[in-house]
Formats: structure tokens, C-alpha cells, sequence
């Protein structure tokens, strides 16, 4: 009201011409903050899922390997991405030719391949838990099946605990990064 009052006045013509130049920046600026802080919380709270961004790429090795007396080491390739309308998954376990002796340190045979799509996406922290469905061959192989991925962000000792077929796989993060951001 008082705004309107300012600019129109009685006979239509503005009031602020005979306001000094300072007293026009300052009824202008507060017109803007008002009209900012009107709008900006709706606008802000409706696009904050929007802002959640999951992503990580690294090598990693599974606790435990194969497991078993006789465990055989199993690194994996990861690579992740997902916000709230969604991601991809992408995993490939690769263990050696030979358990112990020569070829024990060459991963090289494909044990298992899981590549998914990220429906939903929770944060607790610094963990984020992943949820989408995959196809697998090798260990666990099938098609169109659950899986939850729990990461946690960091570097190299940050973990994926990855759940799928009935199995779960404990990794530790050797190489690259896992980001968890949310504004």
C-alpha cells in the first residue's frame, strides 16, 4: 500500500520525483527485497530434491574376496551416478586366472558384471543408499533384479556395500572418489 501510495498519489502523478534520489534507491531496494522474499523460499524448497547429486568411480577390493578357506582376492570397477530423478550403476568384479603362484596378481577374469538403473536415492550423512534394478552376468547372473548400493563419500578406505542376487559385497574404495552433495 504505502509503495502505491508513493509511485501514483492522488492526481495520478508520482510522488517519488519529489523524493530525493537516495530516499527513490531506498524504496526501490526495499520494494525488490520484498518481492524476493515473497518468492524465493517457495521456489527454493520445491527444487531442493532436485539438488541431490551422487556420483563415485574407482577400484575397489571385496573384504574377504571369494571367501571361503581358500579365499581368491576380487577387485572391481565402479563407476555411479544418480540424483533424485535417478542414475546408472555399473560394477565388473574381476578376479585372477590362478589362486596362488604365477597369474595370482593379474585380475583379469570377469567374475561378475552388474549394470543398473538408479531409481531412489537416501541420504544419512555422509552415506547415501542407492536403489535400482540390474542385469548381471557371471555370479549371481540374471535379469531385471534389486539391487542396493550403500556408499560412502570419500576417497581411497571410503566403502560400497553392494546387495544383489542374495549376495552381499563388502568393498573398500583403493582408487577414486565417491561425492555426496546436496544443496
Amino acid at each position: 500500500m504505502l509503495l502505491g501510495t508513493l509511485i501514483s498519489g492522488r492526481n495520478g502523478r508520482t510522488r517519488l520525483g519529489r523524493l530525493g534520489p537516495r530516499v527513490r534507491l531506498g524504496v526501490t531496494l526495499l520494494a525488490l527485497v520484498m518481492i524476493a522474499l515473497s518468492s524465493g523460499p517457495a521456489n527454493a524448497s520445491a527444487g531442493s530434491d532436485n539438488r541431490l547429486q551422487v556420483s563415485g568411480a574407482g577400484r575397489t577390493i571385496i573384504e574377504g574376496g571369494t571367501g571361503g578357506a581358500s579365499a581368491v582376492p576380487v577387485m572391481t570397477v565402479l563407476a555411479f551416478h544418480a540424483s533424485s530423478q535417478g542414475g546408472a550403476f555399473e560394477c565388473l568384479a574381476l578376479a585372477p586366472a590362478a589362486a596362488t603362484g604365477d597369474g595370482s596378481g593379474r585380475f583379469e577374469v570377469n567374475a561378475m558384471y552388474v549394470t543398473g538403473t538408479i531409481s531412489s536415492v537416501a541420504l544419512n550423512g555422509h552415506t547415501a543408499v542407492l536403489h535400482g534394478t540390474a542385469n548381471v552376468t557371471g555370479l549371481g547372473a540374471g535379469h531385471n533384479l534389486p539391487f542396493t548400493a550403500t556408499v560412502q563419500s570419500g576417497g581411497p578406505g571410503s566403502t560400497v556395500t553392494l546387495e544383489i542376487s542374495g549376495l552381499t559385497f563388502h568393498e573398500i574404495l583403493l582408487e577414486g572418489q565417491i561425492n555426496i552433495k546436496q544443496s
